[in-house]
């Protein structure tokens, strides 16, 4: 992974044995990097591995369970790369998807503890499934879920359909018999088959660009190196000639300016690509006991090109991973049937890794590309990372977008974040009963889906006061300054309503000392429609230090109380 940050350059280099196992204990010596040719010196090194789980806690003697009460305090380690599940269901077959399922319980049921997972899906848009967690329960739930049901996509063309198309050509072309009209008549019918295959594939490419860019630019505002590993059932990212049709070019398309283009979104987003083939080692699906085969006992050359026109894709398919592995320093994985192996090994090669920047040489920010190249003293080591980059300047626009820095307190706000515990607090949230028609004061609607009747929340949060900064002035009080954020989501990461407060805390001494023990009290209102799935996301910021801290809490969590909302609303 390669990320551009004004003069350096951040570059992660997975390394591995002939074995595929990482190499650990390498020195900042042992790497050389050229850019252009010419040796760069490097500025920073650092080693990055798995974080040990920590030991088991003991269960307390008697276990206190509170409803509605939450809390981003983790014991899992909070460092090191994040994983990124991409359900793919928009390019892969039903048959395939039950499988890819299945598989991926099988993987998070044995995954190491620790390991931070968040959980997307792509059809014709893409959409959370779960937010970052090491949580193997909220994992489970989440690839088991109704949202997460096999679907058949309406732009994947079964064998099956195939065989029947070519069979009711085949009826066509006995109807007509010695027609004289009959081959321009049968050419037309196959070259018009042709277009409507190339437009379903057209879509299927653009909602699948659309959909990995989006993901990208969601992932570019969480630091570090992250690891997506995409499953899919086909990568339809080129379309080769048709030799069969009158104009063997005009039904071929090629993306690779557009795939270069969301490459280029996630080398910045510091985001390495495992591209998995969701079906796993296969044949030729025109050649199995679901399809009738009919139309080759007519034409036996129709089999012949069949073959050739499956391995033609199917290569052109597998070169495609390759290419966007390679260009965004991940590693592809087809041919295969464990694809749970494949994910855990994904998973394992892209948490260990070095990080090395330099500064290059070469300070025309002139946009154009320039190759790197890493090399070590070892013949029988392979290494994984983006082989150049393209020299923007800072802030300069991509895909009509400037690249700038997000505040943290925004990059702690996003739906289904990692969850940042540099403030750790607890939070109780208080249902009201009822409805109501009318939103609190600080409630700033930001979707005009957000109508009434409304029900109403109190979000009642403690924070430890050694994680927020007071100074103490002149006259012996203690103050500090931060601001607290409740954004509530819908389940696709639309904001639906804002609460946000900035507030500036003056203690007594007596006040402080009370604050060390109990911590500090904070309190905010708002509101969710009464009908739908929503996530309430809450955040507390720190001006004086800029640490955050963030819990996010899917409001069907939360258990009915009869119980009025604490006063003071």
């Amino acid at each position: 992974m390669l990320k551009v940050q004004g003069p350096l350059v951040v570059l992660d280099v997975v390394v591995t044995d002939s074995g595929g196992h990482p190499v650990h204990d390498l020195k900042a010596g042992d790497f050389t990097i050229l850019e252009r040719g010419k040796k760069m010196v490097p500025q920073s090194f650092e080693e990055h591995q798995p974080e040990p789980a920590p030991p088991a806690v003991p269960a307390p003697a008697t276990p206190i369970s509170i409803p509605n009460v939450f809390t981003n305090y983790t014991e899992t380690p909070g460092n090191g790369a994040l994983n990124i599940l991409l359900l793919d269901a928009l390019n892969t077959p039903l048959s395939d998807q039950i499988y890819l399922r299945r598989q991926m319980l099988d993987y998070v049921a044995k995954m190491p503890a620790g390991t931070r997972i968040a959980v997307f899906g792509l059809s014709s848009r893409l959409f959370i499934l779960q937010g970052f967690t090491s949580d193997q329960a909220i994992l489970k739930a989440a690839l088991s879920g109704k949202k997460n049901r096999a679907k058949e996509s309406p732009l994947v063309v079964t064998p099956q359909d195939a065989d029947q198309q070519q069979n009711d050509n085949d009826q066509l072309s006995d109807l007509m018999g010695s027609n004289p009209n009959a081959a321009t008549v049968l050419a037309n019918i196959h070259q018009f088959q042709a277009d409507v295959a190339t437009a379903q594939i057209t879509l299927r490419v653009q909602y699948t660009l659309a959909g990995i860019d989006e993901l990208a630019r969601y992932l570019a505002g969480i630091p570090g190196r992250k690891n997506l590993i995409w499953l899919s059932g086909s990568f339809p990212l080129n379309i080769e000639p048709d030799g069969d049709q009158e104009d063997p070019f005009r039904a071929a398309a090629a993306y690779a300016d557009q795939v270069k283009d969301t490459a280029d979104l996630l080398v910045k987003a510091q985001v390495a690509v495992y591209p998995v083939d969701a079906r796993g080692l296969f044949v030729d699906p025109a050649t199995t006991a679901q399809v009738t085969g009919a139309s080759f006992a007519r034409n036996p050359q129709a089999m012949t090109k069949q073959i050739s026109k499956f391995t033609m894709q199917t290569a052109s398919e597998h070169g495609t991973m390759d290419m966007i592995a390679d260009e965004t320093g991940g590693k592809a994985f087809y041919n295969t049937n464990g694809l749970a192996d494949a994910v855990r090994q994904a998973i394992d090669d892209g948490s260990n890794y070095y990080t090395l920047s330099y500064a290059p040489t070469d300070t025309n920010w002139d946009g154009a590309y320039r190759k790197v190249r890493v090399e070590i003293d070892r013949s029988s080591a392979h290494l994984f990372y983006v082989h150049g980059y393209y020299a923007d300047a800072p802030n300069a626009r991509v895909q009509g977008q400037k690249v700038l820095p997000l505040h943290p307190l925004q990059v702690a706000m996003m739906r289904g974040g990692p969850d940042p515990t540099q403030i750790v607090f607890a939070i109780r949230i208080v249902p009201a009963g009822g409805t109501e028609e009318k939103l609190p004061a600080c409630n700033e609607p930001q979707n005009k889906e957000m109508k009434a009747p409304y029900r109403h929340y109190s979000v009642l949060s403690g924070a430890r006061i050694d994680d927020l900064t007071f100074t103490m002035a002149p006259d012996g009080t203690y103050q500090g300054a931060f601001d607290v954020i409740s954004v509530l989501y819908d389940p696709d990461g639309t904001a639906m309503n804002v609460c946000s407060s900035s507030i500036h805390a003056t203690l007594s001494p007596a006040q402080y000392l009370a604050a060390l023990k109990t911590g500090v009290r904070l309190r905010q209102e708002i509101d969710a429609p009464q009908k739908g799935e929503y996530f309430l996301r809450i955040g507390i910021h720190d001006q004086a230090s800029d640490r955050v801290g963030a819990v996010e809490v899917p409001l069907s969590a939360i258990r009915p109380t009869s119980a009025a909302p604490p006063p003071g609303r």
